[in-house]
């Protein structure tokens, strides 16, 4: 297995596929580095030469935010929303969507599994 920004990569998927393993990369910047990288067509990662992982190891070093950096990035923009008190901040703290969507029926991913309370379902008509 080829190593990668810390990450060890599948040697039998091809380069663009096996590069989104690495946080932080998608399909568009895996394509980017591998053509600024120089490597023609699409080719499996047992394939490569050390000179083609050593060029696009230090792309990826030198143009990109991966791993522990953009990990640690994300986490210190969410600790502020949530240290200044914005809106976001407080839908961080307390688990919920932060984007306006709703939770009355919805955001179960969030919410967490249904808690069933006693006396708040359906009353018995007659």
């Amino acid at each position: 297995m080829a190593r990668v920004a810390g990450i060890d990569i599948p040697d039998g998927q091809r380069l663009d596929y096996s590069l989104q393993r690495i946080y932080g990369i998608g399909p568009v910047i895996s394509k980017a580095v591998a053509v600024k990288s120089g490597i023609e067509g699409n080719p499996r990662v047992h394939d490569l030469t050390e000179d083609d992982l050593t060029k696009i190891r230090e792309i990826i070093d030198r143009d990109y935010i991966v791993e522990g950096d953009l990990r640690r990035e994300v986490n210190g923009n969410i600790r502020r929303l949530i240290d200044i008190g914005s809106y976001r901040g407080l839908r961080h703290r307390r688990g919920l969507p932060l984007r306006g969507q709703r939770t009355k029926t919805n955001a179960r991913t969030k919410r967490g599994s249904k808690k069933t309370i006693a006396g708040r379902g359906r009353t018995a008509r007659r």
